[in-house]
């Protein structure tokens, strides 16, 4: 059953079913689409498992995958409409949402993309600078404590080893006291 509703969504844009069948078939839509936007041939054989006509994956690959290029998510809408007249049933329609306006295409880079961290270090790298720490100014040279700043040089500083747990005691089920006789 939600394979056909996902199929006739796919095909039609725009279907009115109950409100459960919807919140399902939401979730089933967007995971086609973004099978859509990824192209490759297992994404491809994934979603032929669910959509029963292979026009309407060729469309879901080709059309609605460069429709939803920019956008990350939230491919369908669910507005509740009515309750239906035989059973009082609320229904809802689910629709295919119209693409951002005004959204930038998707980056089409071979890298893997890189933190805020990692773009400041390659920024100040670029500019021959140290790379500057937010929050934070220049280190104290000394501590109160009379501590030097400098690192022990050689090997490396020891280490406290890490505190071992004693072994758990294995309980032997339901714990009783001792009876006392007569």
């Amino acid at each position: 059953m939600v394979r056909n509703l996902v199929t006739s969504l796919l095909d039609h844009e725009r279907v009115e079913t109950t409100d459960a069948k919807a919140k399902e078939l939401r979730r089933v839509a967007d995971r086609m689409i973004t099978l859509g936007k990824r192209g490759d041939l297992h994404a491809r054989r994934r979603a032929l498992r669910v959509i029963r006509e292979r026009e309407v994956a060729a469309k879901v690959f080709g059309e609605l995958a460069d429709r939803y290029r920019s956008r990350a998510g939230g491919y369908t809408r669910v507005v509740k409409t009515r309750t239906r007249v035989g059973d009082a049933a609320p229904l809802a329609i689910v629709e295919l949402v119209e693409p951002l306006e005004g959204a930038r295409p998707a980056k089409a880079s071979t890298e893997a993309p890189a933190g805020r961290k990692k773009a400041r270090k390659r920024a100040a790298a670029t500019a021959g600078a140290a790379p500057a720490k937010k929050g934070r100014t220049a280190k104290p040279a000394a501590r109160a404590t009379g501590k030097s700043a400098a690192k022990p040089s050689g090997k490396k500083a020891a280490a406290k080893p890490a505190a071992k747990k004693p072994p758990a005691k294995k309980s032997a089920g339901r714990k009783t006291s001792p009876k006392k006789s007569g």
